[in-house]
């Protein structure tokens, strides 16, 4: 056949085409190169045991020697109602009616510290701007920092007076400055409450005068105070852990009594009235680890500085942060087919922080499992598998791991050449 065709070319003086011609060599290459890429693929395991952080303590190799302390049941506190947060997870420790509203007295003042706190961030004010005290701030019943009408004071002052001194006529005057008036902030402090996801809270001022309506719950106040701090961490600190501040010759000090006690604790807000009752939303730090707890309506000043000691105690001798994963950490690099790349490395968005009881720590374990079959184009931060946290059989993290670069489609070769090879997957 191979001689008549040969002949019958001759013939007709005719030759194929270029195109006809490469393709049996083409696909000749195509096969052995495809038949010698299908000998060695590199098997991928679905699920890959992760070793600990270095000079971390997630999922030790080895027993820890010292005996962990059991864990023994919360604290049961007499306030109306209270929440134990731990910041870094996000995650409530204890808690009591923690979505119950209620009246939360100066405690609103967190709201309006977050608002003026964004409001230097983005550069709208600043510090040293002077402030003019209308004559509804210097009026304002209830603590104050007794500025006069007509005089101006400067945003920093103003701050040191409502989050200091609580004064209720400093909140006055912040509002209307940020805000432009009253109720226009007052629009911004609910508009900011349900973005922060806090839903069971409304506001009638910016001070928490008794009001109709006017309310918060513990759980919205943790997460309020968790994002001031977050979002804020040097107005923060400047501002909350002052124990004291004088103005117009009368020095007041802070009502957060712990500042005193406790030399971990670093801020915190007070609030009381009648319908409210004693509240205190305070926070410290020990060994990397920010707890923050919230008691509402208790029935007296001794007893919500006790009680929300009592809590932060008992989060800080019995739980502890375990950093697990970095955000963006290459934690495999697995292969990617018909792509422009032959791997992609993956690895979490996020930081990955779990929290555990101390009995718990040693008996962490981490997996990941990764899509064994990755196909191009991936786009960056796409999921492609699991990273699993376990404290014995109990998961108490489950994280997306994701790729950390874009891998785009591989030219016509590549995708033939691994269309092949995944037929032997």
């Amino acid at each position: 056949m191979r001689e008549n065709n040969s002949t019958d070319m001759k013939k007709q003086h005719t030759r194929p085409a270029p195109r006809a011609r490469l393709m049996p060599r083409l696909l000749a290459a195509t096969l052995a190169f495809a038949a010698s890429a299908i000998l060695y693929v590199p098997a991928q395991a679905e699920t890959t045991a992760v070793s600990p952080q270095k000079n971390q303590p997630a999922a030790p190799s080895t027993p820890v020697p010292q005996v962990a302390m059991p864990v023994p049941g919360a604290p049961v506190l007499s306030a109306r109602s209270y929440v134990l947060l731990d910041a870094n997870t996000g995650q409530i420790i204890v808690q009591k009616n923690a979505d119950e509203p209620v009246p939360p007295a100066s405690i609103t003042k967190l709201m309006t510290s977050y608002l003026v706190f964004s409001a230097l961030k983005s550069g709208q004010i600043h510090m040293d701007d002077m402030v003019t005290i209308s004559k509804k701030a210097w009026q304002m019943q209830g603590s104050k920092m007794f500025i006069e009408v007509g005089k101006q004071v400067s945003v920093k002052n103003l701050l040191m007076g409502m989050i200091v001194q609580s004064g209720n006529d400093a909140a006055t005057a912040l509002a209307e400055y940020v805000g432009g008036n009253e109720q226009s902030f007052v629009s911004l402090m609910n508009a900011t409450a349900k973005k922060l996801g806090m839903t069971n809270t409304h506001y009638e001022d910016p001070t928490g005068w008794p009001a109709d309506g006017h309310v918060m719950s513990a759980r919205d106040i943790s997460t309020l105070f968790n994002a001031l701090v977050k979002q804020f961490p040097d107005y923060y600190h400047e501002f909350f852990r002052q124990k004291e501040f004088t103005w117009n010759g009368i020095k007041q000090y802070n009502r957060e009594k712990l500042l005193f006690r406790d030399n971990w604790v670093d801020g915190g807000k007070t609030g009381h009235t009648e319908e409210a009752g004693f509240c205190l939303a305070t926070s410290g730090q020990q060994n990397g680890m920010r707890l923050i707890a919230v008691v509402l309506g208790t029935a007296s000043d001794d007893a919500r500085n006790n009680e929300a000691e009592a809590l932060l105690n008992y989060g800080f001798r019995f739980y502890e942060n375990v950093p697990v994963r970095q955000a963006r950490q290459v934690l495999a690099t697995p292969d990617v087919f018909k792509g422009a790349a032959d791997q992609v490395p993956v690895g979490l968005e996020k930081d990955l922080v779990v929290l555990v009881t101390k009995d718990q720590a040693k008996n962490l374990s981490v997996s990941m499992t990764i899509n064994p079959k990755l196909i191009a184009p991936l786009a960056a931060d796409q999921s492609v598998g699991k990273l699993v946290v376990k404290a014995g059989d109990k998961i108490i993290a489950e994280r997306d791991v994701v790729a950390l670069n874009a891998v785009p489609e591989g030219g016509f070769f590549k995708r033939m050449v691994d269309t092949a090879r995944l037929w032997f997957k």
